[in-house]
C-alpha cells in the first residue's frame, strides 16, 4: 500500500510518500480501504517528534479515516451491525495516512447518509474529543453556556454546532474578524477576537457578570487563570491541549469558594473500551443530527493524499476554518 511516513522529526517536508506492507486486521478489528483521511494537530506534534504513538499503534500518523471495510473480524462486525463493503469512518490511534488502515470495529461508525467520504473523514477525531470532554467530562447541559477557545479550529466548529444543536449557548475566541464571522455563521452566539478584545471582559459583559458554565480550552498556560475568572459558580473548565504551555498559576481561592472544576484529558492513549463507549453515544445521540444536516461538515480544504506536507503547512499557518482533509483518489460520491 501507499502511505505517508515521517522520515525524521522536522517540518512538513519530512512527510514522505512510501510503500508499506498491507496491514492485517486482528481480533475485534476491521481493515478499511481508506478513501480520505483528516489532518489534526496531534499529527503535527507527532511529525515534530513531540507526540509519539502509543504502544502497539502504527508509526504512521493519522487519527481518523473514512473508507470501505475490506475485511475484518466477522463476529465483531456482526455484533456492531457492520459488514464487509460498508462505508465507515473510524477513530484510530495511528496509521490513518495510508491506503489501508486497521481500526477497532468498536470505533467504526457508518458514514452518515448524504455525506461524502471526505466529509465523513472530518468527523471522528473532533466528535470523539468534543463529546468526551464537553458532554461527558464537563457535563454541559441544555440551557448552559459554553466558551470555546479556538472556535475556528476543527474542534471548535464541532463544539459550536454540537452544543447549539443540543440546546446550549456558545461563545468562542478567535484570532481574526473573518474567523469570528465564520463562527457566528455556524451558530456561535458571540465571537471574541482575542487579538483586539479582552475575552474575560467580553464574557462578563455577554453573561451579565455571571460567567460561563463550561470552557473547552486548547491553550492552557496563562489562559487557565483567565478561565477561572470566566467561570460561573460551579463552572467546569476542560483542558484538551497546551498550545500556550503546561505551566499555569490561578486563584485557587476562587476554585474553593465558587466550587469550580479545572480538569483535562487526552484521547489517544485511552482504552478501547472507553473509546467504544464514546462511539456508542455518538451513534445514538449525534449521528441522527448529522443525517438530518442539523450539523454541517466544515471542510476548509481538500487535497490529494500525497500532499500531506502542504496540508501540515496549511494547518500550522493557522488560517484555516474547520477541517483539512486529504483523499487518496478522485473525489467520492455522497452516501
Amino acid at each position: 500500500m501507499k502511505a505517508i511516513a515521517i522520515s525524521q522529526p522536522g517540518g512538513p517536508e519530512v512527510l514522505q510518500l512510501v510503500e508499506r506492507p498491507d496491514p492485517v486486521a486482528g481480533v475485534g478489528e476491521a481493515l478499511i480501504r481508506v478513501a480520505a483521511y483528516g489532518i489534526n494537530r496531534p499529527d503535527v506534534l507527532q511529525r515534530k517528534g513531540a507526540y509519539p504513538p502509543p504502544p502497539g499503534a502504527s508509526d504512521l500518523p493519522g487519527l481518523e479515516v473514512a473508507g470501505v471495510i475490506e475485511a475484518g473480524d466477522a463476529d465483531a462486525l456482526k455484533a456492531a451491525g457492520l459488514q464487509v463493503g460498508d462505508a465507515v469512518c473510524a477513530l484510530v490511534a495511528g496509521g490513518g495516512y495510508a491506503e489501508l488502515c486497521v481500526a477497532p470495529v468498536a470505533q467504526c461508525l457508518p458514514v452518515p447518509a448524504g455525506w461524502s467520504m471526505e466529509e465523513a473523514a472530518s468527523l471522528p477525531e473532533t466528535f470523539f474529543t468534543v463529546w468526551s470532554n464537553v458532554f461527558e467530562r464537563a457535563q454541559l447541559q441544555p440551557g448552559e453556556t459554553l466558551l470555546v477557545h479556538g472556535g475556528s479550529s476543527g474542534i471548535g466548529v464541532t463544539a459550536i454546532q454540537l452544543a447549539k444543536a443540543l440546546g446550549s449557548q456558545v461563545l468562542v475566541t478567535v484570532g481574526s474578524d473573518d474567523k469570528a464571522k465564520a463562527c457566528v455563521a455556524l451558530g456561535a452566539d458571540h465571537a471574541i477576537n482575542y487579538r483586539e478584545q479582552d475575552f474575560v471582559a467580553e464574557v462578563k459583559t455577554f453573561t451579565e457578570g455571571r460567567g460561563v458554565d463550561v470552557i473547552l480550552d486548547m491553550v492552557a498556560g496563562a489562559y487557565v487563570a483567565r478561565n477561572v475568572e470566566c467561570l460561573a459558580d460551579d463552572g467546569r473548565a476542560v483542558i484538551i491541549a497546551v498550545q500556550g504551555g503546561v505551566q499555569a498559576g490561578f486563584d485557587a481561592g476562587q476554585v474553593l469558594r465558587r466550587r469550580l472544576t479545572v480538569t483535562g484529558s487526552t484521547l489517544r492513549p485511552r482504552s478501547l473500551a472507553f473509546k467504544a463507549g464514546i462511539a456508542k453515544a455518538l451513534r445514538e445521540r449525534v449521528w441522527p443530527l448529522l443525517e438530518q444536516r442539523k450539523i454541517q461538515p466544515v471542510l476548509y480544504r481538500q487535497l490529494p493524499a500525497a500532499e500531506a506536507a502542504k496540508a501540515h503547512a496549511l494547518m500550522e499557518s493557522g488560517e484555516h476554518v474547520g477541517k483539512i482533509v486529504l483523499r487518496w483518489h478522485t473525489k467520492t460520491e455522497k452516501h
